[in-house]
C-alpha cells in the first residue's frame, strides 16, 4: 500500500518537474517548483524522518517559493496572462 502511495507521489513530482520546464507562465512554474518541494516532504514524512520533512516544507516549499516570487516581482515579471502583457507594452 505504502509503494503504492510513494509511487504516486513521484509520478506527481515528476510531471510538476517537467510542467515546471515548459509553462510560459512564470508563476505557475514558481507554484510547480514549489509542488515538487513538497511532494519530497510528503516521502520524508513516508520514511519516517519528521524533522528533514519540516525543514524540506519550510525552506523548499515556503521560502524558495517566496524568494522565486518576490524576484519576478521585482524584474517586472509577474503576470497572471499574456493579455496582461500585451497591455503593458502598447501603454
Amino acid at each position: 500500500m505504502i509503494e503504492i502511495f510513494v509511487l504516486l507521489i513521484v509520478i506527481l513530482m515528476l510531471s510538476a518537474a517537467i510542467s515546471t520546464l515548459i509553462l510560459d507562465n512564470l508563476i505557475a512554474a514558481t507554484v510547480s517548483a514549489s509542488a515538487v518541494s513538497l511532494g519530497l516532504a510528503f516521502i520524508f514524512i513516508i520514511l519516517r524522518a519528521p524533522d528533514v520533512a519540516m525543514t524540506e516544507a519550510v525552506v523548499g516549499t515556503g521560502l524558495s517559493s517566496l524568494i522565486l516570487a518576490l524576484g519576478l516581482k521585482r524584474l517586472k515579471l509577474w503576470q497572471l496572462d499574456k493579455n496582461e502583457k500585451n497591455e503593458r507594452e502598447t501603454d
